[in-house]
Formats: structure tokens, C-alpha cells, sequence
């Protein structure tokens, strides 16, 4: 009497989940070497004989390459994205500044103006006095 042993590639179902994992873990694969990839290039600590090594590495065996890579550089490879992302972030807020006090002249240099018109004598010390007072209490007319 012969037993029937079902394996899960037997199962249609079954069948299109282990395809889907097999092909999910090839993608994962593909963007951790990619990502190592970035982090040889971007890495500052490393020659350029030392990216180079890696880089052979990693193409020419690539799941040794990979492998060997995130065990012995692993955890510094997760510092220098953070440090990456912050200096991308400090980058974008430094920008954000510079963009909306570029709009709008300082307080410091509303007044150099009127001096400059003063000076010109296009205002009177009275009106110079009002408009100062103005400028240096924020309100607009």
C-alpha cells in the first residue's frame, strides 16, 4: 500500500505563495545590494583601494560579497545613514530658512533704508521718527 506525501509545490495555492516569497526575497536581495553598493561609495573611512576591494567583492560573489559585508560592516553601515539623513535634513532646513527670510528685509535693514532716505533728505526728522517707531514695533500701515 503506497502512501501519497503531498509536497507544497503540489497545491496551486501553495504553489503561488512559494513564488511570491521566492520572488520577494529576490527583490529584498537586489535592495540590500544596491544599498551596499551606495554605503562602499559613500563611506569616508574607506580608501579608494579599500572600495574598490568591496566592490569586486561584492560583484563578483555577490551573496558571499553581501553577506560577508553586513556582518563586518553592518552596524557603521546604519550610522552612516543616519548621519546621511541628518545632514540631508539639516541641508533642507538651513534651505527653508534662507527661502523664507529672503522674502521679507530685517528689521535692521528697514531702518538702513531710512537713514539712507534721511540722509537724502527725501523725509524729515519727524516723519523719519514715526516710520522708525513703526519698523520697530511691527505694525504696518
Amino acid at each position: 500500500m503506497g502512501t501519497t506525501t503531498y509536497l507544497a509545490y503540489d497545491y496551486p495555492l501553495l504553489s503561488a505563495f512559494w513564488t511570491l516569497l521566492w520572488f520577494f526575497l529576490w527583490i529584498m536581495w537586489f535592495v540590500l545590494l544596491f544599498r551596499i553598493i551606495v554605503d562602499i561609495f559613500r563611506d569616508d573611512t574607506l580608501g579608494g583601494w579599500g572600495k574598490a576591494g568591496w566592490l569586486v567583492f561584492v560583484i563578483l560573489l555577490p551573496f558571499l560579497g553581501v553577506l560577508v559585508y553586513v556582518i563586518a560592516r553592518g552596524k557603521t553601515m546604519g550610522r552612516r545613514e543616519i548621519e546621511h539623513v541628518q545632514k540631508q535634513q539639516e541641508a533642507f532646513n538651513a534651505y527653508v530658512r534662507e527661502t523664507a527670510a529672503g522674502g521679507r528685509p530685517s528689521k535692521a535693514d528697514e531702518l538702513a533704508k531710512l537713514s539712507e532716505i534721511r540722509a537724502r533728505g527725501d523725509i524729515s526728522d519727524e516723519e523719519f521718527r514715526r516710520a522708525k517707531d513703526l519698523v520697530l514695533t511691527g505694525h504696518s500701515s
